[in-house]
């Protein structure tokens, strides 16, 4: 059976963008400010790949269903999130209640610094607030159910209680229950609903928005020689049967983001054809999570050793996966994201820049 993919190319944004989409030159990327004028047709039959270039125009004209179904899907609006609106790239804060986090390990381990971290977050730009209980970095071991209750529960309630979106980082349907019940607007599970049988079930019948993430392996074994045969195909075929197991389970597809997992059971190489190739995956129809920020790839690109150093790599992750219409970016620097995102923005549409 053939797969037919659309990989939109050709960008433009702001006014360029606007002209070109009014003259039916260009198509707009998920509702937002990207348009793109060209696209790469890639045909996946078995081994064989074929790849070819055809303009915005032409697509949109095709008599062929498959194409104008996947193009649908990438020109859809997205639905808002957790009431937040999808059109405009915008910033998700990291907040790891956990001794052992890759990057910042036990910085926030206490409910005073979690609670600290999440407010200074959320000061700085971020959105939504991603709190999480389990490190799921490269080597990690699992945590009980009741460790990681007593570690995010009251940081998810004492936060939205204040009025802040929180996401609750989690693959177990019990935390995922309480968490929700505690005030959690999202549920952001890096193991797309598949470590738990319950964890389908459990989401659709909470009705909350929930991540399914893209992951090779478990944490402790991830990084040990991954192999695809393409792995920005390959991460979209997995990306679609979770989209489609999770609509099976009950949960409307305007509820469901999508995350190719970065860092996730891919080698250096394989995260940067992934960014490279982001708009891609606004093919599956709902919006996009990417999460670059300060990992070990970014390090072996700049040759930071530690995550803390590489905030100017990730900020550079951000900006490319922004410029392609992703529309969540999970960032441990909120404030040098937001920051960067500001300018980027003035500079493709000076008029809304407010100077």
């Amino acid at each position: 059976m053939t797969q037919i993919y659309i990989r939109p190319i050709g960008l433009l944004w702001g006014e360029d963008a606007e002209t070109a989409i009014a003259g039916a030159a260009a198509g707009r990327i998920a509702g937002g400010s990207t348009a793109f004028t060209l696209a790469e047709i890639i045909s996946r039959n078995g081994k064989e790949i074929r790849r070819e270039r055809r303009s915005y125009k032409d697509i949109s004209q095709s008599r062929d269903r498959v194409l104008r179904e996947r193009l649908a899907l990438i020109e859809a609006a997205r639905a808002p999130v957790a009431g937040i609106e999808m059109a405009e790239p915008l910033v998700m804060g990291i907040v790891n209640v956990t001794p052992d986090s890759f990057s910042d390990g036990g910085e926030a381990a206490t409910l005073g610094d979690a609670l600290a971290r999440g407010l200074k977050l959320a000061e700085e730009g971020a959105r939504i607030i991603d709190v999480g209980g389990e490190s799921t970095r490269p080597g990690s071991e699992a945590v009980s159910v009741d460790e990681e209750r007593n570690r995010v529960l009251t940081v998810v309630g004492e936060l939205s209680a204040r009025g802040y979106k929180i996401s609750i980082d989690t693959r177990k349907p019990a935390i995922m229950q309480e968490a929700v019940r505690a005030g959690a607007a999202m549920i952001n599970d890096v193991t797309a609903l598949r470590f738990d049988a319950d964890s389908r079930a459990t989401v659709a019948r909470l009705k909350c928005p929930v991540c399914l993430m893209h992951a090779q392996g478990d944490p402790k074994t991830m990084q040990i020689n991954p192999i695809y045969e393409d792995v920005v195909l390959d991460v979209f075929d997995e990306l679609e049967k979770f989209i489609a197991e999770a609509q099976k389970a009950g949960l409307p597809r305007s509820m469901i983001l999508a995350d190719p997992g970065i860092g996730f059971g891919k080698t250096y190489r394989h995260n940067l054809e992934i960014l490279r190739a982001a708009t891609v995956y606004h093919g599956l129809g709902v919006p996009l999570v990417i999460g670059a920020s300060r990992k070990a790839f970014i390090g072996a690109l700049t040759g930071e050793k530690t995550g803390k150093d590489r905030v100017f790599g990730s900020v550079g992750a951000a900006i490319a996966a922004a410029s392609q219409g992703v529309q969540i970016l999970r960032v441990h620097d909120v404030k040098a994201t937001a920051q960067a995102l500001k300018v980027w923005r003035a500079c493709i549409k000076p008029s809304s820049a407010g100077i």
